[in-house]
């Protein structure tokens, strides 16, 4: 059997890759713990939120190019060779093929553009906004779908890694696409909104989730993608079967990459209908539908070199569908598009804003409202029958009576509809009661709960017990869901499948940084959006009287109230700041309204959002298919005709898997950010502790593997599943079982130590087999029946 050794001249570079990762840590983890000691100003940036958002994201650029460029000067020169003329002739082919796609590349970009001016000139010419809408969601899909159709196949390297011929630029887009979800693209600015950038002692700031969707990518780059593509495998499940042997590795893998994969694609679907059905008018249900034919023709039809292509289009979507109005809203507050240089001049403006809110009266009113309704709701529960019983009589006669009256019409519609919303029995009225309360007592709170934008975590490192304790609490949280976010990013398997797309391990290595460069164009533009936003909220939108309010509001409001909802607290007729309440899955979709832009800009905007959610769909889908076609149905022997089946098998798996996924998402589970943020913590417990020992440590065991990857995934299911909303409640739990403070969606700090402790011991203690010691670091095979 072939052994793979490491050559002289990387056994020279083996001290790059801890040298790069202390370097990763520093940078990560030291600036973020101490942030409230840097906290000072130079002109109008805070340099403690500016070395975060900005200055950590570029140094991981560097630190992924710089790892890339010195590394691949150790690589040994790929040669390739043919039957037909050797290396000479397939580098002249590759030659040819990289010409081709630039020149249908430039191609695709030039006809985007023009499309887009012919949008803008048909809405100055009269064009009504539901045919603007229409059109960009028609034209979208069909977009994707033309190429989906023109690169349908069934040729197994082709269906599952496209070929091994992707270049690393386009590749690197394809991974960005791949990368920038409906998490990314509709629910990270909101996440910024709600919790600035450092959160509360509850939930982690926006920046845990900047910092950490781009730091993994380091870890990408330094431990996994290169050494993953060296085993020339079609997928992660397929690694841990090559590199352990046996059944139960690989199965193992094949099981928690379908869930982690499910978990992550239901947050992509919610955001595809909640997308669709603003475009279309359709109810959202009818949209998840619509949206989700776009998904099944790419995935479907051909696999990895489908989806390759889709998303390298899609990127170029939502890139410009995302810094086109983040720019647009720069040059009108600051007269600058440069968003991500000049959105600190609004902070100390916000500051004001936020002083101002705090201090007035009529603000005030609103908290002790809500104050008052938390109660309402608290007295209720104490007889949750007897209070059901007189709400009931009281909606029917108010129904009676205006009735009677012959009172208008619409005044007895809301009346009825108010009756038939009303809970129907008591352990339903019971739930909806306790979310309420908990709701207004959160919106009681200063500024309706929301934290300062630009602190440095909540609470005081010296001021009272309580203060302290929240402070550390806070700076724990958003530790711990960095930890999870960068981790997780180097577990999740539909992103690392897109490195084995590329012809070598060298390019693989350098995808990774391009990757992290496409990826922070935009993420480097998410804190500017949030702070125009709420600026514009602030400083324009809040005063207005209720009948003056822009008709977007009420447009999002009919289609979800869970995502916008305005209520007259005080009964003063004018908007308060508290009196908004704005989801975080909206705050990206409603920029363009909001800063007063033509239609267009949402549509596009809306186009970006469904691009984003359509090219993660169509990775996770193409991931849960491969594990049950390739991973964990291996019946008969490897040859052309077994293999045409299971991608037939894999095709039919990946159709269940999106209509189960969407059913899932019209029950609206939870937002976007939570379920997305949980499928990092499974994928990292689950993947990363095997993985990380078995690419660096001869001595890990196919036992201390299995062992392991179920340990550490137990761990942070079950702390999931005792954190979740209903699951306390139920259990009569304040504040469920946290540890440390530690949120939910951040359970894998947990479960990534265990399974890297149960591994290592496990190694350490047992004594190797035949078969480990045989597999270790020996080239893959394709396993018959017999192997599997």
């Amino acid at each position: 059997m072939f052994r793979p050794t490491l050559t002289s001249s990387s056994l020279e570079a083996r001290w790059l890759t801890p040298g790069f990762l202390a370097v990763w840590v520093l940078v990560s983890f030291v600036p973020v713990f101490f942030a409230r000691n840097l906290d000072f100003q130079i002109g109008p940036w805070p340099f403690s939120f500016w070395l975060a958002a900005q200055g950590i994201v570029v140094v991981y650029i560097l630190l992924a190019a710089l790892y890339a460029w010195r590394m691949n000067r150790y690589e040994e020169p790929l040669t390739l060779t043919v039957a037909s003329g050797g290396a000479i002739d397939a580098t002249r082919t590759q030659a040819h093929y990289h010409r081709g796609l630039k020149k249908w590349f430039t191609i695709y970009v030039l006809c985007l553009v023009g499309f887009l001016v012919c949008m803008v000139t048909a809405e100055a010419l009269g064009l009504s906004r539901n045919w603007v809408g229409g059109i960009f969601l028609i034209a979208s899909v069909a977009l994707y779908a033309a190429i989906g159709i023109y690169n349908r196949t069934s040729d197994p390297s082709e269906y599952y890694v496209a070929g091994r011929r992707i270049p690393p630029v386009l590749n690197g887009m394809a991974c960005a696409a791949d990368w920038m979800s409906a998490a990314s693209f509709i629910s990270l600015a909101g996440g910024l909104y709600l919790q600035g950038f450092s959160g509360s002692a509850d939930e982690p700031g926006g920046l845990a989730y900047v910092l950490g969707w781009t730091g993994g990518f380091c870890l990408v780059a330094f431990l996994v993608a290169p050494n993953l593509r060296r085993y020339d495998v079609k997928t992660v499940p397929d690694f841990f079967g090559k590199r352990f042997g046996g059944k139960w590795p690989r199965l193992t893998a094949a099981i928690a990459a379908v869930l982690c994969s499910f978990t992550y694609i239901v947050a992509q679907i919610y955001g595809v209908g909640l997308i669709t059905s603003r475009l279309t008018g359709v109810h959202f249900e009818i949209g998840i539908l619509l949206g989700l034919g776009g998904v099944l023709v790419c995935s479907f039809l051909g696999g990895m070199r489908a989806v390759t292509w889709t998303q390298v289009a899609q990127y170029c979507v939502l890139a410009i569908a995302y810094l086109l109005p983040v720019g647009w809203m720069a040059y009108n507050q600051l007269g600058n598009p440069v968003a991500p240089v000049v959105y600190g001049q609004q902070l100390a403006k916000i500051e004001q804003l936020e002083t101002q809110l705090l201090n007035a009266p009529a603000e005030k009113e609103v908290l002790q409202g809500y104050q008052l309704r938390r109660d309402q709701y608290h007295e209720k529960l104490q007889n949750v029958e007897h209070a059901l019983t007189l709400d009931r009589q009281l909606a029917q006669e108010r129904v009676r009576s205006l009735n009677n009256s012959g009172a208008d019409p619409s005044l007895v519609f809301a009346a009825t509809r108010d009756f038939a919303l009303l809970p129907r029995n008591a352990p339903t009225a019971q739930q909806n009661w306790t979310a309420a309360m908990h709701d207004n007592a959160y919106r009681a709170q200063p500024l309706a709960g929301l934290p300062r934008h630009a602190q440095v975590f909540a609470g005081d490192p010296h001021g009272t017990p309580d203060e302290q304790a929240t402070f550390n609490t806070s700076r724990i949280n958003f530790l711990a869901l960095m930890f999870c976010l960068m981790v997780g990013t180097a577990g999740l398997p539909h992103l690392l499948t897109r490195y084995f797309t590329t012809p070598s391990v060298a390019q693989a290595r350098t995808s990774v940084a391009w990757s992290l460069f496409f990826i922070a164009l935009v993420y480097l533009s998410a804190p500017a959006l949030a702070v125009f936003v709420k600026y514009q909220v602030m400083n324009d939108l809040v005063g207005l009287r209720f009948d003056a309010l822009p008709d977007w509001i009420s447009q999002w409001s009919k289609l979800d109230p869970g995502l916008i909802s305005v209520a007259d607290i005080n009964a003063d007729g004018i908007l308060q700041f508290g009196e908004l309440k704005l989801g975080a899955d909206l705050v990206m979709l409603v920029t363009p309204e909001l800063g007063g832009m033509p239609y267009v800009v949402s549509g596009l905007v809306a186009a970006g959002g469904l691009a984003a959610a359509l090219s993660t769909a169509d990775g996770l889908l193409l991931t849960i298919g491969n594990a049950f076609a390739h991973d964990m149905y291996r019946y008969g022997k490897n040859d052309r005709v077994n293999m045409m089946r299971r991608v037939m098998f894999s095709k039919f798996v990946l159709m269940v898997a999106a209509l189960l996924s969407a059913y899932v998402a019209t029950q609206r589970p939870a937002g976007i950010l939570f379920i997305v943020a949980a499928s990092f913590s499974i994928a990292g417990a689950a993947f990363v502790p095997a993985m990380v020992m078995g690419l660096f440590w001869q001595r890990t065991t196919r036992v201390a593997a299995v062992a392991g990857m179920w340990l550490g995934l137990l761990v942070t299911l079950i702390y999931l599943v005792l954190n979740t909303v209903r699951l306390p409640e139920w259990l009569e739990l304040e504040g469920g079982m946290r540890l440390f403070g530690i949120g939910p969606n951040s359970a894998g700090v947990f479960g990534i130590p265990v399974g890297f402790l149960t591994i290592f011991l496990l190694s350490w203690w047992g004594k190797p087999t035949e078969d480990d010691v045989e597999s270790n670091f020996s080239e893959p095979k394709l396993y018959d029946t017999a192997g599997y």
